[in-house]
């Protein structure tokens, strides 16, 4: 029995000051944003979705609200999607600007491996798959669109792949309302198909 699990990185966020939003609550989507949710559910109209559950925070429940209306369904919310915690939220960080460039936060750059800044990678992929093999079950031989963030997301697919899970931001495969789509044979992942229907985005977007 096939059972496709979709992964949906929320649309572009409304961020005029370009800091790390994390898990802040009261940031939504652009009017990109919008548009690119309205996008991906155009593309998935015709697909056999039968779950749709998101990440708490403002922006991923405003991803899925389209989708799960395109099929008559109501948005779920698991908490184990939401965005992966981190030390600079609330500030810019971009290379060469804001809190990077202040000795008192260098401390929290010591371990990029774990990382020492903020949640664990593997805490991130363990809770990730939770929330997958949970969406899996709810829609046993059809599709499930769980959408969530950036970083999660791509932990996940780097643990599923038995990649390290510490890299470089600049290279994640996982543009703003991109799709990573798990493909179960049963309970057993068979395959992971990468797309992006809204068009592709600058991986090093900040907030995530």
């Amino acid at each position: 029995m096939t059972t496709i699990v979709h992964m949906l990185r929320h649309g572009e966020v409304h961020n005029p000051e370009h800091i790390l939003y994390g898990r802040l609550p009261g940031f939504r989507l652009s009017e990109r944003g919008q548009r690119q949710a309205l996008t991906v559910a155009e593309a998935v109209a015709g697909h056999d979705i039968t779950y749709v559950v998101a990440s708490p925070l403002q922006r991923a429940q405003e991803t899925a609200a389209p989708i799960a209306g395109a099929h008559r369904l109501d948005v779920q919310t698991d908490e184990r999607l939401i965005e992966a915690a981190n030390d600079f939220e609330g500030q810019r960080v971009a290379v060469g600007d804001g809190a990077l460039r202040q000795p008192k936060h260098w401390s929290k750059l010591r371990n990029p491996f774990r990382p020492s800044w903020g949640e664990p990678y593997l805490e991130i992929a363990h809770r990730m798959l939770g929330a997958i093999y949970r969406a899996r079950a709810a829609a046993e031989g059809h599709e499930a669109l769980c959408v969530s963030h950036q970083l999660p997301i791509w932990t996940l697919r780097r643990f599923l792949e038995g990649k390290t899970l510490w890299h470089d931001p600049r290279h994640r495969q996982c543009s703003l309302a991109s799709l990573t789509s798990l493909v179960f044979d049963g309970e057993e992942l068979v395959d992971i198909v990468y797309s992006e229907p809204a068009g592709s985005t600058d991986p090093k977007v900040t907030g995530a």
